[in-house]
């Protein structure tokens, strides 16, 4: 029997949003199994914590098969071995975004050359989309709703930031 190839999405996911989603539905489509690692990540000053993200993230990928999510907190290329993974996936919307995941996905090749780090454009209608924003738009009172899985959004409604 072949080895499973496991890919890691790691992110704060802050919340998440529609557009990880989207990465983490088409990941599926090249990898055996997903890990999608949930980052403490405490110098991000998180909104949610840890748990409600993990919980969101469940709660929008409801149904999808061969996926976990498991918070980390720890070095990604450490949390890559524990879950047998062999590829890092990240999400680019920009060119700022490149230049940031590069160094990151070097580092991370420095650290264990046995993993490989696979950028992945986001869908279209997804290519503006940041955690940052949404939570700017929901603060302000816009219309969150089609950026963000429903869970999201109303718990945004709930705090009002």
């Amino acid at each position: 029997m072949p080895k499973k190839r496991v890919a890691i999405y790691p992110g704060t996911f802050d919340p998440v949003t529609n557009g990880h989603i989207d990465i983490i539905r088409r990941a599926i489509n090249i990898c055996d199994h997903l890990v999608v690692s949930v980052a403490l990540n405490p110098r991000k000053n998180p909104l949610f914590s840890i748990e409600q993200r993990v919980n969101f993230i469940k709660k929008g990928l409801k149904g999808l098969k061969n996926v976990d999510i498991l918070p980390f907190d720890n070095l990604l290329t450490d949390f890559a071995r524990k879950n047998d993974a062999v590829v890092i996936i990240k999400g680019l919307r920009a060119v700022s975004d490149f230049e940031y995941e590069l160094q990151m996905g070097l580092m991370n090749r420095n650290l264990d050359q046995t993993i490989e780090t696979l950028f992945m454009i986001p869908s279209q209608e997804y290519s503006f989309l940041s955690s940052s924003f949404v939570k700017e738009i929901a603060k302000h009172g816009g219309d969150i709703n089609k950026l963000v899985p429903k869970a999201v959004a109303q718990e945004l409604l709930k705090i009002n930031i």
